[in-house]
């Protein structure tokens, strides 16, 4: 897949072919139909000070090709924004709308967002799940991902 190009994947969705596009955020277009995918989300993504449009907008200027939205025709109905640090990566704010979970849409992010980042030469990367997860757990250890033993600590700036 080429960075900063739009790719399609054609998947069964409620038994009939849609054409799924994964492509990059188009901020500030993409902006509300994003926060309404992440608070209908369920478990996991929780929206802070930090998903507010101005904040987005500077992480969208940062990685903007690490910054993932699926649609079908039109709807955003998937995400994943990735960071890179230049040593190390983070992933965040995977999700998928709720009715059409199960269907592979969040593997196909994550396959696209693990690659970029190892094309911009990243060896490691980690994720946060929040603890009311575990089906997210679940789907990053099918993945070859680690829950390691650490604590992680936060403070307002």
């Amino acid at each position: 897949m080429v960075p900063g190009r739009v790719w399609l994947v054609r998947k069964m969705i409620e038994s009939s072919p849609q054409m799924i596009k994964i492509r990059e955020l188009y901020f500030p277009q993409d902006y509300l139909a994003l926060i309404e995918l992440w608070k209908s989300s369920g478990p996991g993504v929780r929206i802070g000070r930090s998903d507010s449009e101005q904040e987005i907008q500077k992480k969208f200027q940062h990685d903007p090709d690490l910054f993932l939205v699926a649609e079908i025709e039109g709807e955003i109905i998937g995400s994943v924004v990735g960071g890179f640090d230049g040593r190390r990566g983070l992933i965040y704010h995977l999700a998928v709308a709720p009715e059409l979970r199960g269907r592979g849409l969040g593997q196909l992010l994550m396959d696209e967002v693990e690659s970029r980042l190892r094309a911009k030469g990243c060896i490691r990367s980690y994720l946060l799940v929040t603890r009311d997860n575990p089906d997210a757990l679940n789907f990053y250890a099918r993945r070859g991902w680690e829950t390691m033993d650490l604590h992680i600590m936060a403070k307002d700036l």
